[in-house]
């Protein structure tokens, strides 16, 4: 199942996309009541897909990433070593956006690179989760983007400020509900360019990995995000530029990028 969320001339729901995605006159949104937790309840009201606008599909009370989670990026940043265990940190949710809503750069970062990573959505609470129980407790996937800054992240030597800039976390377009995650590709493009092509089987730490050691040190909730950590090929966002991210089997996720204070 594909989940998502749309904004329609009857205001913001959850739905199910069914039907071709590469075709959107074929698709269509059907709402779901309430949220998408569970077993989906339908309204009955449906909209095609090509007539609402998708928007983040997840409403997240935290995002939690990965660093340095694929061995070619730990050497491109310049480090010699590969982490023993997953190295963590936050974006706020106030930096998530989604498809097409342009990643704002700010007046005083530069240079600012784009992350494209696997996103996991989380389904129920959960604490203590061991690897194997992991996929219990996962509603599904998506497609992230950890947009950074790169010289307050070296400046500041943590990063927080870094990667937390409102618009530096895009996510969509939808959440793919039945993806087996072990190994699919990852694949960025600036401009139509391709600028990162890696596979998920290329991870230190697996999905299940990730998700028993993030629920070791906090509870997760329903929606919350975890960035698997971006492969190989990072590099410089500009003004005027264009982000596609596509992850197999999920789609792609796309966004403009603009100076912050122009339209």
């Amino acid at each position: 199942m594909r989940l998502g969320r749309i904004a329609s001339p009857d205001g913001v729901a959850f739905v199910s996309i069914e039907g071709p995605t590469d075709d959107l006159t074929q698709a269509v949104a059907r709402e779901i009541a309430e949220h998408p937790f569970g077993t989906p309840n339908f309204t009955g009201r449906q909209w095609p897909l090509a007539d609402v606008r998708l928007l983040a599909p997840i409403l997240a009370s935290k995002v939690v990433c990965v660093g340095k989670n694929y061995a070619a990026h730990v050497a491109e940043m310049g480090h010699s070593e590969t982490p023993d265990e997953p190295v963590i940190f936050m974006k706020p949710n106030t930096a998530i956006i989604g498809p097409n809503v342009p990643i704002q750069l700010p007046a005083d970062a530069d240079p600012v690179h784009f992350e494209g990573e696997l996103a996991v959505v989380i389904g129920r609470p959960c604490k203590d989760v061991p690897a194997s129980r992991a996929a219990d407790n996962i509603l599904g996937y998506t497609i992230g983007n950890d947009v950074s800054a790169r010289d307050q992240q070296k400046k500041d030597g943590q990063w927080t400020r870094a990667k937390g800039h409102d618009t530096f976390c895009p996510v969509g377009p939808w959440i793919v509900t039945d993806l087996d995650p072990s190994d699919v590709e990852i694949r960025t493009e600036i401009n139509g360019q391709i600028k990162q092509d890696s596979r998920t089987s290329l991870m230190i730490h697996d999905v299940g990995a990730i998700v028993e050691w993030v629920s070791h040190v906090m509870t997760l909730l329903p929606g919350d995000l975890l960035l698997t950590g971006t492969p190989e090929g990072v590099g410089p966002i500009e003004d005027g530029d264009t982000v596609s991210i596509t992850v197999g089997g999920l789609g792609t996720l796309t966004n403009p990028v603009v100076r912050k204070g122009k339209s």
